[in-house]
């Protein structure tokens, strides 16, 4: 009998730590800086050359993009 509540904790417990594992990466938070760029347009490989409405720093474009800023400089958002 004490077997079988040892066997049974082992079993809880390593679906415990499976499913904490799991929600730990679902609800991995991602910090911005708060700052904001002066951003003309911005561009984007799945959408070719097109003038795309900007945000104001990488953190809240999309990935493969280019924030092309005001001054003539470009951004690169990997």
């Amino acid at each position: 009998m004490g077997n079988m509540k040892f066997s049974v904790f082992v079993l809880l417990l390593v679906c415990g730590v499976v499913l904490l594992g799991e929600t730990s990466k679902s609800f991995g938070a991602k910090a911005c800086p708060l700052y904001c760029l002066d951003v003309d347009y911005m561009t984007c490989v799945s959408s070719g050359e097109e003038k795309l409405t900007a945000p104001c720093n990488c953190c809240l474009a999309p990935k493969q993009c280019t924030l092309h800023l005001v001054d003539g400089s470009e951004v690169q958002c990997d």
